[in-house]
């Protein structure tokens, strides 16, 4: 066996057949050119997840055509980038991609949504449409690089946009102004560390 950027192929080998006549084993593993579109096909989903703050994986089975054609018109209405993809392949792209957390949830089908605008657009659709269809699963997501489990998903759908938090500031405080351009250009690498107390917590209350 080899391996040629992480994808194995093996060479051709030829059997003589019990009558004499030869014959050529069919190589059912992927040739130099399917092998060149996989390795293409990996290093977009890695620039996708790499140019997102965050995005969630859900589990698709069950959706009826019209469901998921409504549910793709909001997610891209939301700016949300919404893409089915083989488990084998995002596999690949979630380790380069810094994710390797994200590979545990990788059965089954597998659809990836990413944030274009904001960081909550996508948990919020998917985890409504999720209340709705119980065959629809919130699988897991990130933040910031952080790998964050299904119930940190819905944590984060609740949270309310970067622009609601703006305004709630706004009217209720009167902040200088260079807090206010903090609060603009901030990230969120803290919700994931935040998320993920509050999983603790609620572990060991319930412990």
């Amino acid at each position: 066996m080899l391996f040629r950027g992480g994808f194995p192929t093996f060479r051709k080998v030829a059997f003589l057949s019990d009558n004499g006549s030869n014959y050529r084993e069919v190589n059912h593993l992927p040739s130099n050119q399917i092998l060149q579109e996989k390795q293409a096909a990996v290093a977009e989903i890695v620039k996708l997840l790499n140019s997102t703050v965050s995005g969630v994986l859900v589990g698709y089975e069950g959706i009826t055509v019209a469901d998921d054609t409504k549910l793709r018109a909001d997610l891209r209405k939301a700016g949300v980038h919404y893409k089915v993809l083989k488990n084998s392949l995002l596999n690949f792209a979630v380790k380069e991609a810094g994710l390797a957390g994200l590979s545990a949830s990788l059965s089954g089908t597998t659809a990836l949504a990413v944030n274009t605008q904001g960081e909550t657009a996508a948990a919020k659709i998917l985890c409504e449409y999720a209340k709705k269809n119980e065959k629809f699963v919130i699988k897991a997501g990130f933040v910031e690089g952080e790998v964050i489990d299904a119930e940190n998903v819905k944590a984060l759908a609740k949270l309310p946009s970067k622009e609601v938090l703006i305004a709630q500031v706004l009217a209720g405080f009167n902040a200088p102004i260079t807090g206010l351009v903090n609060v603009l250009n901030g990230n969120i690498r803290g919700l994931a560390v935040a998320l993920n107390a509050i999983a603790e917590k609620k572990a060991a209350e319930a412990a």
